[in-house]
């Protein structure tokens, strides 16, 4: 987790995505592809610890006067029930289906937090260096089903695998889930 992401956000986040290396690319049409993992804290309530991870997809196209291409790392932060659920159940258009922000840092971060939380997800990028707020309009986020059965050796749902702890935690998980164990045990979102 990188240390430019507010400790009042991660503390109050029910679900946290990372998304390393997701490439843009463009020639008047653009598009976006990559590939992360979604961990939620378990129980009904999400006030247990960091859960098994589901796989996820992110997806997005563009058009109009561009050219290039880049990758970028993602943390999303998923900040109530709600979005939890609508990221979980299918595909769902960032900004449509679900709404986001950038997230909030530095000076500011204090103030803009009451009004972040409104949001169900909240975003932050890092092209180089330094994580910073990011707007996610017009990408989309599933599950990725194919890579969780591939992941579990089992056919089983990202809701099945995230809310209602159908698997055990994967060893390729340990790190992550034991760094955001570590900075942030306990949902104090109530």
């Amino acid at each position: 987790m990188p240390d430019d992401i507010p400790q009042q956000l991660l503390d109050k986040a029910e679900c946290v995505i990372v998304l390393p290396s997701v490439m843009k690319f463009a020639f008047v049409f653009g598009g976006s592809y990559g590939r992360g993992v979604m961990t939620c804290r378990s129980g009904s309530d999400f006030a247990g610890p960091w859960g098994a991870p589901t796989m996820m997809a992110w997806e997005g196209g563009s058009f109009g006067f561009q050219l290039g291409g880049q990758a970028t790392d993602y943390v999303l932060l998923v900040m109530n029930p709600r979005g939890a659920d609508s990221i979980l159940s299918s595909k769902v258009k960032l900004g449509a289906g679900v709404s986001g922000a950038a997230g909030p840092k530095g000076r500011d971060a204090i103030a803009a937090i009451d009004a972040a939380l409104r949001a169900e997800i909240l975003s932050y990028s890092r092209s180089r260096g330094l994580f910073a707020g990011a707007f996610l309009d017009g990408s989309t986020l599933r599950p990725d089903n194919g890579a969780n059965n591939r992941l579990y050796n089992q056919t089983v749902s990202a809701k099945e695998i995230v809310l209602h702890g159908k698997v055990s935690r994967p060893s390729v998980a340990e790190a992550l889930l034991f760094e955001l164990n570590r900075r942030s045990p306990r949902n104090l979102s109530s």
